[in-house]
């Protein structure tokens, strides 16, 4: 079948909308129909090269929602008509690492900047090239085949536009709080950086309790925001921030820091693990390039101290179970997801939506994609 894509031809590149060729599933693969996918700034870490992918031309896209058009052989989870988020990191639920609960870190996970499927062929193609696809899924198509293992089913009457953001956006952020540096009731809780992830943070961090969420972001609309979802302070630097920590703690700093950042730098960290108390805990969920190779960081002060440094991908979650969970939180109202959309965009507006991204003027931006008929 024919169907529309964004994809990159080069790095760094824009992202150009073309005519694609779409084989169906095979094995445990299904096609979805995309009804909406999130502008995430990890496909943008791709387009400007932060980090180097192995195949072009390549179809941009992680974070999204949909409908199941159809299934190949042996799949069990799903069946035409099913609604979908995508998770960006395929959970087999049979490795040891799915099977000991941490399916964010599946095996699988390594092929997800290779591009191609499971079996190591791909199903898109673009004047008879083979397209690679964003994490075995490419949200940035009108239609797109994936494992079932990338797809995870939520009930038909949840709006996908709503949903779409639980493929990456709402869970790494939520989870960076909650998971990864563990709040409790009462902590003092900075993130640095409330964009499309750390805004997630600040509600995750608001509902486990914490007694001071302080969010850090040099744009205003994003420190309203974080005000508006659960942010009790906002500061424009770092700096400002871990005073103001200090400044309720006896000296001490804030219990955790959270860096959720556009463009992760050592000096981010830096300034992360100064602005925490004696065993404190640095959440580090932002993307750096990968030329950046250390981090100005005080191993007298990591051991006297005790402080910590904690890696988190995609919120230390296992989406198979985590995404509902979420969603019946969204549907009982303790979570917000309709808030976090600042702009939507047709697929062709996709440049303009990242142009956006980048001038600070979107939360997180939407693409959202016509009903259209096979």
């Amino acid at each position: 079948m024919k169907t529309k894509a964004a994809v990159l031809m080069q790095q760094p590149g824009e992202w150009e909308v073309v005519e694609t060729d779409l084989d169906g599933p095979r094995d445990s693969e299904v096609l979805v129909r995309m009804v909406a996918a999130g502008l995430c700034h990890s496909d943008d870490h791709v387009a400007k090269a932060d980090g180097k992918i192995q195949h072009f031309p390549y179809c941009g896209g992680h974070e999204g929602a949909g409908v199941v058009e159809d299934v190949g052989p042996g799949v069990r989870s799903l069946k035409p008509g099913d609604h979908i988020v995508t998770s960006f990191i395929p959970g087999c639920g049979r490795c040891a690492f799915c099977a000991s609960g941490h399916q964010n870190l599946c095996q699988y996970g390594a092929l997800i900047m290779h591009g191609s499927q499971l079996d190591g062929t791909y199903r898109m193609r673009y004047q008879g090239q083979d397209v690679a696809r964003s994490s075995l899924i490419g949200a940035f198509a009108e239609y797109s085949v994936m494992s079932e293992w990338s797809a995870v089913r939520i009930p038909d009457h949840v709006p996908l536009r709503s949903a779409a953001m639980l493929g990456c956006g709402v869970p790494t952020g939520w989870g960076s709080a909650v998971n990864a540096a563990q709040v409790t009731p009462g902590q003092v809780v900075i993130v640095m950086g409330v964009g499309g992830i750390g805004i997630n943070a600040v509600q995750g961090a608001a509902h486990a309790g914490a007694g001071h969420v302080i969010a850090v972001d040099p744009v205003p609309l994003k420190r309203e925001t974080a005000l508006k979802l659960g942010a009790t302070g906002a500061f424009s630097s770092i700096e400002e921030a871990a005073e103001f920590a200090r400044s309720i703690t006896n000296g001490q700093g804030a219990d955790s820091t959270v860096v959720t950042v556009g463009v992760l730098n050592g000096e981010h960290l830096g300034q992360a693990f100064d602005s925490v108390r004696k065993g404190g805990v640095v959440v580090v969920t932002a993307v750096a390039p990968m030329t950046v190779g250390s981090i100005p960081v005080s191993p007298f002060m990591l051991a006297m101290f005790e402080k910590r440094l904690q890696g988190c991908l995609y919120g230390s979650m296992s989406p198979s179970g985590d995404i509902p969970r979420l969603l019946a939180m969204y549907e009982n109202g303790q979570l917000k997801l309709d808030e976090l959309v600042t702009t939507t965009y047709s697929l062709d507006e996709i440049n303009v939506g990242y142009r956006d991204m980048h001038a600070g003027r979107n939360i997180r931006g939407l693409i959202e994609f016509p009903v259209l008929p096979r």
